[in-house]
């Protein structure tokens, strides 16, 4: 089975406080665009994963493709072990949400694949456990987002009519340490 994961841009993103649990509140829109990974799996003898393209960071048990595979699994015990290879397009450490993306449709693939009969709220629900922002890639239309992004206003928005230009600087940010160093002040 074959997928291929888009990345988003938050236009207006702003972080009005700090949460008790750590996160922050947002306020941002959230629009896909058609810069994709391509991601891949098919039936093996046990799990494995691997990747080609832009190097990913950290090791893979921390992968969230891999965390989308297992949470899954977890539920579901006609998930049989998958080869996937993940092909990296989407640059990381640039706020695109390529990880989160690519989590989400991990899991609607598994879904579709092995029948497991998941509704796009109940695959919303277990892309949460991922990320703030991969019930996003479920929907994967533009939203007004709140919350931790996890808070999803359907909005119609269409910007077909304009270049999206993305500028890779050649720096990597993880979001959980940009995320840490703000200090909001609403």
């Amino acid at each position: 089975m074959i997928s291929f994961p888009n990345c988003k841009i938050n236009l207006g993103l702003t972080v009005t406080k700090k949460r008790d649990d750590g996160f922050h509140e947002l306020d941002t829109v959230f629009y896909p665009v058609q810069l994709n990974d391509v991601l891949e799996f098919v039936e093996h003898d046990a799990f494995k994963f691997e990747f080609s393209g832009i190097n990913i960071p950290g090791n893979e048990e921390d992968n969230l493709i891999v965390k989308a595979y297992r949470l899954l699994c977890k539920d579901f015990h006609q998930i049989k072990p998958i080869h996937v290879h993940l092909l990296k397009n989407i640059p990381t450490g640039g706020g695109l949400g390529g990880g989160s993306s690519d989590a989400s449709h991990m899991l609607q693939m598994l879904n579709n694949y092995f029948n497991l009969e998941l509704s796009a709220i109940q695959l919303a629900d277990y892309a949460l456990q991922l990320g703030s922002d991969c019930p996003f890639f479920i929907y994967n239309t533009a939203c007004h987002a709140t919350g931790r992004g996890e808070v999803l206003h359907p909005i119609t928005l269409d910007l077909s009519e304009y270049n999206i230009v993305l500028v890779l600087p050649g720096i990597h940010i993880p979001t959980g340490w940009a995320f840490a160093q703000l200090k909001p002040h609403m």
